[in-house]
């Protein structure tokens, strides 16, 4: 396809994240809810936290999503929009509500309370592949969370797994437990089931510890063969990549962390940045703690990236500082 000018035009996205993104209420200033007090009204998701943070590192992003005919639906697309994310691709769902959740600082850390069940976005199913906009995709991000929704909604995600509906694009996966929306023996088999479909998986030594009773990343790699890249994130200690460049262990950065929620998106967004740019692993790694460190600095779940060049730079800098030495 050409336009006026003769030149290729570009088809598809650099990355298409597929899943629910909800309004968040918060106490602010931070204080438990049971205190009640002023909120504040913010959007969140893991998939849209992904998709904000790489357009913001410049690349073609698009969100697929439902939300309500409501306010909070409106807030929603507005928002991730307004952060450089395609949102032609959201569908407004008139008789259902958009999903809503609320955080709970305490001395011990901050729990979330959902307000999800029967929302729009729970009636996603395959036929979100159907925009013609899609095709020429390059990478495809999903997340467990979705496959915790509905029926409709689990079939979307083992659907995108296993069929390939956007032909030679990439399928990332992050595993992305949430105890709230399904107990361990029915997420874990799933879960594992899920991965071993995906070209990319991440996930938590945390999470597959409590899936899967995996203590390492060595016994999470003999848990899950079947990726071709599967990434193992160990909280503040590391992160473990096995793929075609082998295993690669990149430490992770001492950071002054302010709030934690929003940090694994932040790394899948650093990662994945640098899978579509064919960056090394070592490289794609180090973004993915560069990313991460924004968002661990803030209150919320995506902060301020400086300009993509000065990231990649900053990591391909330390690599190279290792190999040095």
């Amino acid at each position: 396809m050409t336009g006026t000018a003769g030149v290729a035009r570009r088809t598809g996205y650099d990355v298409v994240c597929v899943g629910e993104s909800m309004a968040l209420l918060a106490p602010d200033p931070p204080h438990p809810l049971r205190a009640g007090g002023a909120m504040r009204l913010d959007v969140a998701g893991a998939e849209s936290n992904v998709a904000m943070n790489l357009a913001g590192l410049g690349l073609r992003v698009a969100w697929s999503s439902r939300v309500g005919a409501d306010p909070l639906g409106e807030l929603v697309t507005t928002r991730i929009g307004a952060a450089g994310v395609d949102v032609s691709l959201v569908e407004v769902d008139p008789a259902a509500p958009t999903g809503v959740f609320f955080k709970d600082p305490g001395p011990h850390g901050t729990n979330v309370h959902y307000y999800r069940r029967g929302s729009a976005a729970a009636a996603m199913d395959r036929g979100v592949w159907g925009a013609r906009s899609l095709l020429g995709s390059r990478l495809i991000h999903l997340t467990g969370i979705t496959a915790a929704l509905s029926e409709s909604c689990a079939d979307l995600v083992t659907y995108t797994l296993t069929e390939r509906p956007i032909s030679g694009a990439l399928c990332s996966f992050d595993v992305n437990y949430r105890p709230a929306l399904w107990p361990v023996r029915t997420a874990g088999p799933i879960l594992a089931r899920l991965a071993g479909h995906a070209d990319i998986v991440l996930v938590g030594l945390d999470e597959a510890a409590t899936l899967w009773g995996a203590t390492n990343a060595d016994a999470v790699r003999e848990l899950l063969p079947g990726p071709r890249t599967l990434v193992v994130k160990d909280g503040g200690a590391a992160v473990t990549a096995y793929g075609p460049a082998g295993k690669v262990v990149e430490p992770a950065p001492a950071v002054e962390v302010v709030e934690p929620v929003g940090a694994g998106d932040a790394f899948a967004a650093g990662y994945l940045f640098g899978v579509v740019r064919g960056l090394p692993e070592e490289v794609r790694l180090r973004l993915g703690h560069l990313v991460a460190g924004s968002a661990l600095r803030v209150v919320g779940d995506t902060g301020a990236l400086p300009p993509a060049v000065e990231l990649v730079r900053a990591a391909r800098r330390r690599v190279c500082s290792e190999t040095e030495v």
